[in-house]
């Protein structure tokens, strides 16, 4: 049985597996970076839960939390409407390949529907083919002409 489950910051179960799921990602290899520490773990559920923009949606298979989506509703000035921005899609390891994160992309269109949101907007690695076919079949694109996700770090 699938499930979906907005983040409650105040149910340690989901802290737990919010703080998890993302330690799961950075050290995979498409995330390419270290654990958070207990500190910056305290910061990122605090940051999310106190951020006006912000929710977490978690995908719960077999009664067991097996992914989350991490979002940011944005705002489209040239759409004069508002957008997701979906920042992290996790799945575990062990629950990938039984379509898990196509259903909960399914979920975030539904979302998406439901509140007149223009659009979801996403970034992906270059390199991670498998995120890339799964975000095509379900009707992503490249923006045409392209762009280009860029950055500048402000003091880490």
């Amino acid at each position: 049985m699938i499930e979906f489950e907005f983040c409650d910051y105040e149910n340690p179960m989901h802290l737990d597996a919010l703080v998890d799921l993302l330690n799961h990602y950075m050290t995979d290899p498409m995330g390419d970076s270290v654990p958070l520490n207990k500190r910056s773990q305290l910061r990122l559920v605090d940051g999310l839960a106190n951020h006006p923009s912000s929710f977490v949606l978690f995908i719960i298979y077999d009664q067991k939390i097996a992914g989350l989506a991490t979002c940011f509703v944005n705002f489209s000035t040239f759409k004069v409407k508002p957008y997701i921005n979906l920042h992290d899609l996790i799945i575990y390891d062990k629950y990938r390949g039984k379509g898990l994160g196509r259903l909960l992309l399914e979920e975030l269109i539904h979302i998406s529907e439901l509140r007149k949101y223009c659009k979801i907007s996403l970034e992906v690695r270059e390199d991670n083919k498998v995120a890339q076919n799964l975000y095509r079949s379900m009707g992503f694109k490249e923006c045409i002409p392209n762009m280009y996700f860029w950055t500048k770090t402000i003091d880490e």
